[in-house]
């Protein structure tokens, strides 16, 4: 919502202060492309902890339950 609010109070004060509407409409491409990385990378530092957490349940679960590797037996109906 925030991110909503700063773009159109960037495109009135851009407008007040004279700038045509194609360098109005290029900041705000340019603005809103930033602002979406920038919340990106916010939310991949908040989550991180989390996808930490995860990965390591993960591993901890596959080492408890380890996957039996088959005994081999000989078969002989394969035998010439």
């Amino acid at each position: 919502m925030f991110e909503l609010l700063f773009i159109i109070g960037f495109f009135v004060m851009l407008l007040v202060t004279g700038v045509s509407v194609l360098g109005i409409l290029a900041a705000i491409v340019v603005a809103t492309v930033l602002m979406f990385f920038g919340g990106l990378l916010a939310m991949m530092i908040k989550l991180l902890p989390w996808l930490l957490l995860a990965i390591a349940v993960v591993w901890i679960i596959r080492a408890v339950k380890a996957p039996k590797v088959p005994q081999y037996r000989r078969d002989d109906r394969w035998r010439y």
